[in-house]
């Protein structure tokens, strides 16, 4: 099967500091693969290498099939990508945008009127080619943005924090756009540290400190994990968190807004009852407490701390 994004033990260095190490992935064409992590995880240098603005320090990057001239002019007019900026100018009209952009990725000049009419529409931006692009709202700057990178109809697409500083209902609309895009064969890698995102994709790698930590579906990745998350609802959760991280590993425990979620290896019963006798017995009061399943933060909170644990991330 023909990959449309691959990197095999893909790394870059700055100096002595080490930003990707030895990177190891594939993105088939029709799928979208999200790259989560942390801000200065490495996903925006990784996403850099992989469509050929930077070069690797070690290792290969594919790309449509290329390995060798990923900065050709036939593999460029085959890739979008779409920077966490937008990469607008804000002084220019929608349309004179979408000209520009049309230029950029070479989109023959017969073709182009019918190409900005089809982004327009596409957008839900019909209409409106003619406003300037810096007074539209974030949402919209967005889908002008994604258009520009898709006008040329490239095979394989990057998008670098699409949807940083924009609305949650901007937010479902875009990816509504993101897997209509899919669904036509086109392989897309995004990057995100949107948690709800994250859920989206159909297969992720989580990125920590410069490393591909885990990779597989959202659903697959909360199968792979062992025990049993346990949900308490206490008077004082900031309190009882400190208490609990004294006594147990740190990547177990976490707070949830009010809520405090605790993983334990034995059964869930057992756990509730220990830990419950644990908290009331420092004058904490246990409102509520139950099993929860994996929740994707919950898997990523779980990996940061024990990597954190062995020394190999940093704090946030």
């Amino acid at each position: 099967e023909a990959i449309a994004i691959g990197a095999r033990d893909l790394s870059k260095s700055f100096g002595e500091f080490e930003a990707v190490k030895r990177i190891n992935l594939e993105v088939k064409y029709g799928e979208v693969y999200g790259l989560l992590g942390a801000n200065g995880a490495g996903k925006t240098t990784t996403i850099k290498m992989l469509c050929g603005l930077l070069e690797p320090t070690d290792g290969e990057a594919e790309l449509a099939g290329e390995t060798d001239s990923l900065r050709s002019s036939s593999v460029r007019q085959r890739i979008g990508y779409m920077s966490q900026k937008f990469s607008l100018y804000d002084d220019l009209t929608i349309e004179e945008n979408l000209d520009f952009f049309a230029g950029v990725y070479q989109v023959p000049l017969a073709e182009r009127a019918e190409k900005k009419r089809w982004v327009l529409s596409f957008s839900g931006l019909q209409g409106r080619g003619k406003q300037m692009t810096g007074s539209l709202p974030g949402g919209w700057k967005q889908r002008v943005a994604f258009g520009a990178a898709v006008m040329h109809e490239p095979s394989v697409l990057f998008l670098d924090e699409p949807t940083s500083g924009v609305d949650p209902l901007a937010r479902r609309a875009f990816w509504k756009m993101i897997n209509s895009f899919a669904d036509r064969g086109m392989g897309i890698l995004v990057t995100t540290h949107y948690l709800e995102e994250a859920e989206q994709c159909n297969r992720l790698g989580l990125m920590v400190a410069g490393e591909l930590v885990a990779q597989g579906t959202p659903s697959g990745l909360k199968a792979e994990q062992k025990g049993h998350v346990l949900e308490f609802k206490t008077d004082s959760p900031q309190r009882a968190n400190n208490l609990l991280k004294q006594e147990m590993e740190n990547w177990r425990v976490s707070l949830f807004g009010d809520r405090l979620h605790v993983i334990v290896d034995e059964d869930a019963t057992t756990g509730i009852r220990n830990i419950t006798n644990k908290l009331t017995s420092e004058g904490i009061n246990v409102g509520n407490a139950r099993e929860q399943p994996y929740s994707l933060e919950d898997v990523f909170i779980a990996v940061v701390e024990k990597m954190r644990k062995e020394g190999k991330a940093a704090e946030e």
